[in-house]
């Protein structure tokens, strides 16, 4: 049995994660970990030392005050994370999908997400959390930590839900592409859909290109894919959004990094402007 790790802090963006791992579990004969991580700084009242400012007596009163302001914010924290991953079983329930385990954690969610991250398949998450929603163009706070971090797929979710049609595999022949293409084509999840594979060079005739391109099409063509292929010119940032939205494509696949000698330290900047830029979900490799 598959598991897919779900990360949830309950804002819209995670919602439309719960929909994609509805649609994903039965194709992967999957379960899913819901996890939900109150950020310990949440909950933490200031309790510095006050006693130079208001004196020991009132420095005293105003300690316990915030102590039990601490303890009350543990409270409404844990009510609302019970909430929020309650709601998530419910959505699984009508969806069908009975094999979903519920997981709270305090602490940080980088932090703890390695530990349910040893035994997932895939890990889902939003573009943005709760704190940056309706921010445009941003990404969420711990979205680059964890796809960095990640030895696993990550599905990057956008804000709507929309039922996968056809694939955008964007290949560079990079480590990571090269990952993500084997994921594709030994995934189950996939069979039968659209798949449309695009290198983007410098020139039309470049040599490199062209062979990472016919490496792709091969061994999408052995797993069975009757696969679109298409070598364009120009920033691959642009161009693959603009294929993305000519081709009406629901599903973009591409490694994390290209062949940045810095990739270890961050995702690669085409990635990044992906991610920030589309409209519809990413899946990635580390």
């Amino acid at each position: 049995m598959k598991r897919i790790l779900l990360c949830t802090d309950g804002s819209s963006f995670a919602q439309s994660s719960y929909r994609y791992a509805a649609w994903l579990a039965p194709r992967l004969n999957a379960g899913v970990d819901v996890l939900y991580v109150t950020d310990v700084r949440s909950q933490i009242a200031s309790t510095g030392n006050l006693s130079g400012s208001i004196g020991i007596d009132a420095s005293k009163e105003l300690l316990n005050k915030l102590v039990d302001l601490e303890h009350e914010k543990a409270k409404v924290n844990h009510q609302r994370a019970k909430l929020i991953l309650e709601e998530a079983r419910q959505f699984f329930d009508t969806q069908g999908i009975q094999n979903v385990n519920l997981i709270h954690e305090t602490g940080f969610l980088v932090d703890s997400f390695h530990e349910f991250e040893a035994t997932a398949d895939l890990i889902m998450l939003g573009k943005r959390g709760e704190a940056a929603e309706f921010a445009s163009g941003h990404l969420g706070a711990n979205l680059e930590r964890i796809v960095r971090a990640s030895h696993k797929p990550c599905l990057v979710t956008s804000r709507q839900f929309k039922p996968i049609e056809r694939l955008l595999l964007a290949y560079d022949g990079g480590q990571s592409g090269q990952k993500m293409l084997q994921f594709l084509v030994q995934s189950p999840a996939f069979k039968g859909l659209e798949l449309h594979i695009l290198t983007v060079s410098k020139k039309a005739d470049d040599p490199e290109a062209i062979a990472h391109l016919n490496e792709a099409e091969q061994k999408a063509k052995a797993a069975g894919f009757n696969p679109v292929r298409q070598l364009i010119q120009g920033e691959p940032e642009k161009v693959i959004a603009h294929y993305v939205e000519e081709k009406d494509i629901s599903l973009l696949l591409m490694g994390a990094y290209g062949h940045s000698r810095i990739r270890h330290l961050v995702i690669g900047s085409t990635t990044a402007q992906m991610l920030r830029s589309s409209h519809i979900p990413v899946l990635l490799f580390r």
